[in-house]
């Protein structure tokens, strides 16, 4: 078997994701000659060309880009393994970035930011919202929450919480709809996916076709639209918990719609920090207030 020269890797993989060998060495700050030998050697001592010359550019071919699957999560891995040790050996205390939605973001972790902050002082936490699915690795993220599935490449998941979309208004509507059959519901301003609503609606015992007034790219935002009463939101009721226990909103109809692909929480990482004390305080303490959460809900319902 091949031995890689390891040090021809970071210059392999600038030249993969620029598909040009002048702009690989820009970034790189490294000669056209340097970048040209490194990626000459990696091709000798693998044994077969790894790019296909077109025109001036470089593209990669099935060698090459079977190489570049292996090559980059293994420098962000070596990358991340760095800044751990360099933090461990300073004493310092590094962020610990973490990306979610900016719904989640808004709705349901700012809100319990002060636990976190009283539990773990010495923890920074730097939180990044984005609608994106984030490199966690190439972005320098330690972890994230997501929405889905629970498989995503390179990733470990833990589920933090089922949050299946519910049926809510603002007290005043809420007061005057009380005990309405899903039909009558379905008459009223509708805020959300007219696919989800149409399955809800289903769900409930009503075969009706769904039509929103307004579809809204984010939770966050279509909640504080039902807050103003706009209309009556189909949402996840995780990010609805904090508001339903304020009397804010107010569920309108038992029926939860749990899509198994999309209404579970995770708690992401790349694999290689699983033993990371700082990840596992957050994922303690995540699992903790989710815990809060759903007794809170539970108890609101009840009342």
């Amino acid at each position: 078997m091949a031995r890689l020269p390891l040090h021809t890797l970071p210059a392999f993989r600038a030249v993969a994701r620029a598909q040009n060998m002048r702009r690989a060495a820009e970034e790189l700050h490294l000669t056209h000659s340097a970048v040209s030998q490194q990626i000459k050697l990696l091709e000798d001592q693998v044994g077969v060309p790894l790019f296909d010359r077109v025109g001036r550019g470089l593209v990669l071919n099935a060698a090459g880009a079977a190489l570049q699957r292996a090559v980059e999560p293994a420098l962000d891995a070596l990358a991340e393994g760095l800044r751990l040790a360099l933090a461990t050996a300073s004493g310092e205390s590094q962020p610990l970035r973490l990306t979610v939605l900016p719904s989640f973001a808004q709705r349901w972790l700012l809100p319990r930011i002060v636990s976190w902050r009283e539990r773990h002082p010495e923890i920074p936490l730097e939180v990044h919202a984005s609608h994106q699915l984030v490199d966690l690795r190439r972005e320098g993220f330690h972890a994230a929450v997501r929405a889905g599935s629970g498989r995503w490449r390179g990733l470990h998941a833990d589920p933090l919480a089922s949050s299946p979309l519910v049926v809510v208004a603002a007290p005043q509507r809420a007061a005057r709809l009380a005990g309405v059959s899903p039909q009558q519901l379905a008459a009223e301003p509708l805020l959300g996916d007219a696919g989800s609503w149409a399955r809800w609606l289903a769900l409930s015992g009503a075969r009706l076709a769904a039509k929103p007034v307004a579809e809204f790219n984010d939770f966050g935002l279509m909640l504080q639209a039902t807050e103003q009463d706009l209309g009556i939101a189909l949402t996840r009721e995780l990010l609805a918990a904090d508001a339903l226990r304020a009397g804010r909103l107010v569920r309108l109809h038992e029926a939860a719609l749990d899509e198994p692909a999309s209404s579970t929480y995770w708690f992401a990482h790349p694999e290689e920090l699983a033993g990371w004390p700082p990840l596992q305080a957050l994922r303690a303490w995540l699992n903790d207030e989710m815990a809060l959460s759903r007794r809170a809900l539970a108890a609101s319902a009840a009342a």
